[in-house]
């Protein structure tokens, strides 16, 4: 069973077009979705939930047309962006309002999420660090059974303790709760550590959907002197120059035998950077 399955959505907007995005989740997995700032990750997101409306396209979750059974589909789905509402409230105050919303609401799960965090209820939202208020909020989530967790850049601001601390909690979850996570985020090294599939997005238009095993055996990391550049130049999907020679990314398929520069498998950064690159830039 897959948890989402986008199929040709569509967003326009004056100066930016979300271009027939396709993609597929299937349940009990972690996908990241990747690109750079402003490459249409949140655009995809807030069309998908419809947030925002789309111009054409159909978003399934759960086997479930959004269109036709929102509530139903909504009720099942746990979102957490950045983005932190009456900083002033107290959890207690902010959980009593939300989980009006939500008739699988679980007090006694709520209430094990709060202690496993070590989050005081009494709190205000604008008293907790980043990494606990993102924790608050995965609590939320979670406390009313979401099959589907959609994270918008949860990890943005984060320091690489509070980062990592997540992550491990994002893998804990797909263990034992059978929940489903869609992962947004431009830093690419977090999900190096927990994602099974990724989706790279660029300029409004899906490069890449599929396992990250997958994705990273489709390219390769290229470096060589200026004599080897020459020699492959016109198969390199983007290469920058250094004073010794350069860098660049290659599709595997591309690779010839007779190549002399240095092959080896590139990171989520180096697939991202190069195909955001254009070809022939000085380091």
């Amino acid at each position: 069973m897959n948890s989402i399955e986008i199929r040709n959505l569509t967003k326009v907007y004056r100066t930016f077009t979300l271009d027939n995005v396709n993609l597929t989740l299937p349940k009990g997995y972690i996908m990241g979705f990747i690109g750079e700032n402003g490459a249409g990750k949140t655009t995809t997101i807030k069309t998908m939930l419809n947030i925002v409306q789309k111009e054409s396209g159909q978003v399934k979750i759960f086997n479930q047309d959004i269109d036709k059974a929102e509530i139903e589909v909504k009720s099942k789905i746990g979102y957490v962006s950045g983005n932190m509402f009456y900083p002033k409230k107290s959890l207690k105050e902010i959980t009593k309002y939300f989980k009006r919303f939500y008739n699988e609401w679980d007090e006694d799960l709520y209430q094990s999420y709060l202690n496993r965090f070590k989050l005081d209820s009494n709190k205000r939202i604008d008293e907790l660090s980043k990494g606990m208020q993102l924790k608050y909020l995965i609590t939320l989530a979670l406390s009313h059974h979401a099959e589907l967790l959609v994270l918008d850049e949860p990890t943005s601001g984060l320091d690489p303790v509070a980062r990592d601390n997540l992550l491990e909690l994002f893998q804990t979850i797909i263990e034992h709760e059978e929940t489903t996570i869609f992962f947004s985020t431009h830093i690419t090294s977090d999900l190096e550590k927990c994602a099974d599939y990724i989706t790279f997005i660029k300029e409004g238009k899906i490069i890449e959907s599929c396992s990250k095993d997958d994705l990273l055996d489709a390219y390769r990391f290229v470096s060589g002197s200026d004599k080897d550049l020459e020699q492959m130049k016109d198969r390199l999907i983007s290469y920058k120059n250094h004073a010794f020679g350069f860098n660049g990314l290659i599709r595997t398929e591309d690779v010839k035998k007779t190549d002399l520069a240095k092959i080896g498998q590139p990171t989520l950064d180096d697939i991202m950077i190069f195909y955001s690159s254009h070809k022939g830039v000085m380091l």
